[in-house]
């Protein structure tokens, strides 16, 4: 069973709410769903998502119920996207999603805290 991949974002987060529009904008083929869990926390609950988990990092469900995060969500976002793909490819073939998902799980992470959701024993 094959379904759109579907990206959780924090639309509570102004950063994360302007980049999502972004790509909404250019999705004019709807090749993704598009899910505010800020305004629909519920949403995770069928895959098992924590949502301080996707609060604090971006998380997609793909075309085959996979569950990726970080950098590696992005990746399933923009091979579905027109001009992303093209992105996506290079970055693939240049194997650099590993460090993408380095320097973007230290980013997630400080913004996290920095939007106050932990405090630093829990964090």
């Amino acid at each position: 069973m094959s379904h759109k991949p579907i990206m959780f974002y924090d639309g509570g987060c102004p950063l994360c709410r302007r980049e999502v529009e972004h790509y909404r904008r250019v999705d004019q083929a709807g090749n993704v769903d598009w899910v505010d869990i800020d305004q629909q926390p519920n949403s995770l609950q069928p895959y098992g998502i924590e949502l301080t988990s996707a609060m604090r990092h971006l998380h997609v469900v793909d075309s085959s119920g996979a569950i990726h995060r970080g950098a590696y969500a992005f990746s399933v976002v923009w091979a579905e996207l027109p001009y992303y793909r093209r992105l996506n490819h290079l970055l693939s073939t240049l194997r650099v999603f590993g460090p993408l998902n380095w320097a973007y799980l230290k980013f997630a992470d400080y913004r996290f805290k920095k939007r106050g959701f932990c405090s630093v024993d829990h964090c």
